[in-house]
């Protein structure tokens, strides 16, 4: 509003001035003409009197509307359009008419609200010598009426736009400011926690589009918040089973008397539940590390040695239960990723492929060079998946069996940090069955030269 003021504050002021002058220029441009074409008449005249110069201006239509005199060099007026109460005869004291008499042409023009006053003087010279001069006063009211009429329409023009904008920008800034106060009020509903808060989603500006940010937004937001309270429902119990069974333990110890043996054997369990509760805790601050932790600048890996790596230290592991692992590697199979996060998710793959294995079973760890990628294949014999588990085996603190999967030591975390590094590393991971049953986890790096690989 402020800049439409302006605007046509400026346009109300500059308008009327800037037609005023032209009108003005125009008006001294006509009268000079007119002036400059009674002098061109009495050019060839060697003196002037009054019988000769009335009929030559009363000859000239172009002067009706003009009061004319003609001057001898003496400042006698010769001739008075006026007639009747004009100054024929008489010597004419005219500021005009002097300047006139000295050799020079003058033009005044005097612009009023309901007038415009023009005059011009000019010299007539015959054979280099001033035999007398001209003088013509102009009075247009018309010019200045319709001056002044533009300049009142400009004016009400104006008034009515300037409302006009007012009442639009009330209108606009009324609505905006509705639409603003839902999105503010969403926002402080959602800084008290409820994420559930959706904001209508209709138009195509900005504001629209900032509800269409801000509902997706929530739904991210209420999305983690549900991943949250499932996590630390999840972790909660979790670590409550082996601290329970601590705590029941450790009183036995205290209010039974029993013997050395006994006591040992509680002793042993209490460390058991320890140390089920030291790989947890790990585990858990390896999934905070990978959600907070930015992500390492990738290098080319060699996948041959960090698989060898892998398949040494799970050895006693492998012949504690009986299970054969082998492994197929080319030498020159190489991938994109950080060297740390590849041997971890090689050894909690083949790890899961030994614990949840049969007696007599095989782990395979096979890796081929596609022309862009590199798959890699973790395969045992154990029982399998089902299919209606598969796509949830990914879940933090998700176990297919549950009862197996504590006796093994498990809480449903391993695969779920297997998927976020390969996911970090730029890679995939999926699983299906396998050929010979159990499951197979298939990898997909992105590959590169082995001849840039190096462990």
């Amino acid at each position: 509003m402020l800049i439409t003021s302006a605007v046509l504050l400026f346009l109300n002021i500059y308008a009327p001035i800037t037609i005023r002058k032209l009108t003005c220029t125009a008006q001294g441009s006509a009268v000079k003409d007119k002036a400059r074409l009674i002098v061109s008449a009495f050019s060839s005249y060697e003196k002037l009197d009054g019988e000769t110069v009335g009929p030559v201006v009363q000859s000239m239509s172009d002067l009706h509307n003009a009061r004319v005199l003609v001057t001898d060099a003496g400042a006698r007026c010769l001739y008075d359009s006026l007639g009747v109460g004009g100054v024929a005869g008489k010597l004419v004291f005219y500021p005009e008419v002097a300047e006139a008499l000295e050799g020079n042409d003058a033009v005044h023009v005097r612009c009023e609200e309901t007038l415009i006053i023009s005059k011009a003087s000019m010299p007539i010279v015959a054979y280099n010598r001033i035999i007398g001069a001209v003088y013509l006063l102009e009075r247009n009211g018309n010019q200045a009426q319709l001056i002044t009429s533009l300049q009142r329409n400009i004016f009400w023009l104006s008034v009515g736009l300037e409302i006009a904008v007012v009442i639009v920008s009330v209108l606009f800034a009324l609505i905006f400011s509705r639409r603003m106060g839902k999105l503010f009020d969403s926002v402080r509903k959602m800084h008290g926690g409820d994420y559930s808060v959706r904001l209508p989603e209709r138009g195509r500006d900005e504001v629209a589009r900032l509800g269409v940010a801000f509902n997706e937004l929530a739904q991210r937001l209420n999305q983690s918040e549900e991943v949250r309270k499932q996590f630390v429902s999840n972790a909660s119990h979790e670590l409550k089973t082996p601290l329970a069974s601590i705590k029941l333990l450790s009183d036995s110890i205290l209010q039974n008397d029993m013997d050395q043996g006994t006591m040992r054997e509680f002793v042993s369990d209490i460390g058991s539940e320890a140390d089920r509760l030291t790989r947890l805790s790990a585990k858990l601050l390896e999934l905070t590390r990978l959600d907070t932790k930015p992500p390492e600048t990738l290098s080319t890996v060699a996948v041959l040695p960090v698989a060898d790596r892998v398949l040494r230290m799970l050895n006693p592991l492998a012949r504690k239960q009986n299970i054969r692992l082998d492994l197929d590697c080319p030498a020159d199979c190489a991938i994109t990723a950080t060297a740390d996060d590849l041997y971890q998710i090689l050894f909690n793959l083949v790890e899961n492929g030994i614990k949840y294995n049969v007696e007599g079973g095989r782990v395979l760890l096979l890796a081929r060079t596609d022309p862009d990628l590199v798959r890699i294949d973790v395969e045992d014999t154990g029982m399998g998946i089902p299919d209606i588990e598969k796509s949830r085996i990914f879940e933090r603190f998700y176990r297919v069996d549950k009862a197996r999967s504590r006796k093994a030591g498990g809480a449903g975390l391993g695969l779920s940090i297997v998927h976020d590094m390969v996911l970090r590393n730029r890679g995939s991971i999926e699983v299906s069955d396998g050929e010979n049953g159990g499951t197979r986890f298939r990898l997909c790096f992105p590959r590169v030269g082995g001849e840039e690989a190096q462990s």
